[in-house]
């Protein structure tokens, strides 16, 4: 198969070069943490011609570096490894393998002319605050499956074949490999139960598998929609007909979130200015995983399409939230009625911000004025955008709010700057 460019995230490891912090790659499981820093940014290393004897890249999980799992063995080999006062790349990967891995690291940061990147995949590596480990010496770079643009760099057919091959089967690198539908499907539901559910119910002692097996294929069947630990025990309760304390709900959707299986949002009452304890939305990081946790039975590509925006938005650096714009309106009898419309994206990076809608469809006239409806009440000069499934020209109405297709979305980085 064809090299996959990860350009985005190489470059996010080459902006934290020499910053004095362990570079952390995190993300899950099988999305290509370890190629991007053993080939992609090795070969960024090399072409900047930096000498090997300068570049210490071990991968913990081979055998024949069993013996650097010992206590202080990894750290002894690699300061034997430094004989000069010249600057070291250490690249490191599964380096949760080694014991007393977070000493380690935090020992060597001591050296004056080292410069450190590690992965980890397995589940005691696999917690969000793992950089907290580091005592805020830990520089995280998250990394996602493949996003539709990458995946399109090495598919070979139509954007809109493409489209529905990503839409079903996600952007888990190691999918592109299996040659038919019944492989990529047999592939994913083996990787869901035996590796990324395995590791959340091992890494925290889960006793009842059946009841977060169950709440994954309730959040699976309701992305895009607004939930809390309350509502979704009332829903197992209904679905499944089990009963399930809404606290232990909230503990399974803390396991799913550190494992970097779901990400959850929060909404922001836009007038306001202000964050909203609940309900949120959440969605997954690999649509794959999510339909083989349906058994790829419920394909609705429109919540399916606002996942991946959700996604694409992520990749890109920003910040995602839910937005929520109360519109006050005197009824016949002269009292205010508050109505409540809701933005499905706010995007934050730096100093910009865009509000977003996804929008499947935009048929009718009335369908138009409701998706602009919270947009067109939102007064500040911040951009404005729906993008729709329609393979439509970009247009700009007299209102100032942009239509795109999703197409020219995810496979231009820049489209909504401009």
């Amino acid at each position: 198969m064809e090299s996959i460019k990860r350009d985005i995230y190489l470059k996010r490891l080459i902006d934290r070069e020499q910053n004095g912090l362990v570079k952390v790659i995190t993300g899950i499981r099988r999305c290509g943490k370890s190629y991007l820093l053993n080939y992609l940014f090795y070969d960024y290393l090399k072409k900047k011609n930096i000498a090997d004897s300068h570049i210490i890249k071990i991968s913990l999980d081979d055998d024949g570096n069993e013996d650097l799992l010992l206590p202080k063995a990894l750290s002894r080999h690699i300061k034997s490894l430094i004989v000069d006062d010249d600057l070291y790349y250490i690249l490191l990967d599964e380096v949760q393998l080694a014991d007393n891995f977070v000493g380690v690291l935090n020992g060597l940061l001591k050296l004056p002319n080292v410069d450190i990147y590690v992965t980890g995949s397995n589940s005691k590596f696999l917690s969000t605050d793992i950089v907290t480990e580091f005592r805020g010496r830990g520089d995280e770079v998250r990394i996602l499956p493949l996003s539709f643009s990458e995946f399109m760099s090495v598919y070979n057919g139509s954007v809109s074949n493409g489209w529905k091959d990503y839409y079903t089967y996600g952007g888990l690198p190691l999918v592109l490999l299996q040659k038919s539908e019944e492989a990529k499907m047999h592939y994913l539901k083996g990787q869901l139960k035996n590796v990324y559910l395995n590791d959340i119910i091992d890494r925290n002692h889960v006793q009842n598998e059946e009841q977060i097996n169950a709440i994954v294929e309730i959040l699976a069947s309701s992305i895009g929609s607004l939930t809390n630990p309350l509502k979704l025990s009332n829903t197992f309760k209904s679905v499944v007909n089990l009963t399930i304390a809404d606290k232990t709900v909230s503990n399974f959707l803390s396991y799913l979130e550190d494992s970097f299986l779901v990400d959850k949002t929060r909404r922001y009452d836009v007038k306001g200015k202000k964050y909203l304890s609940t309900p949120s939305k959440y969605y997954f990081t690999d649509l794959g995983l999510r339909n083989a946790a349906l058994g790829f039975r419920q394909q609705e590509e429109n919540h399916i399409m606002e996942n991946i925006i959700y996604l694409e938005l992520i990749k890109r650096g920003f910040s995602v939230d839910v937005g929520i714009v109360e519109v006050g309106k005197k009824n016949e009898e002269g009292k205010v009625v508050r109505n409540y419309y809701e933005v499905d994206f706010i995007a934050n990076r730096g100093n910009n911000k865009f509000y977003i809608q996804s929008a499947f469809a935009m048929d009718s006239k009335e369908k138009q004025e409701q998706e602009k409806k919270s947009l067109m009440n939102i007064k500040d000069f911040f951009k404005k955008i729906i993008i729709v499934k329609d393979d439509i020209k970009r247009k700009r109405d007299e209102s100032g709010i942009v239509t795109m297709s999703i197409y020219d979305f995810l496979l231009d980085e820049e489209s909504i700057e401009y």
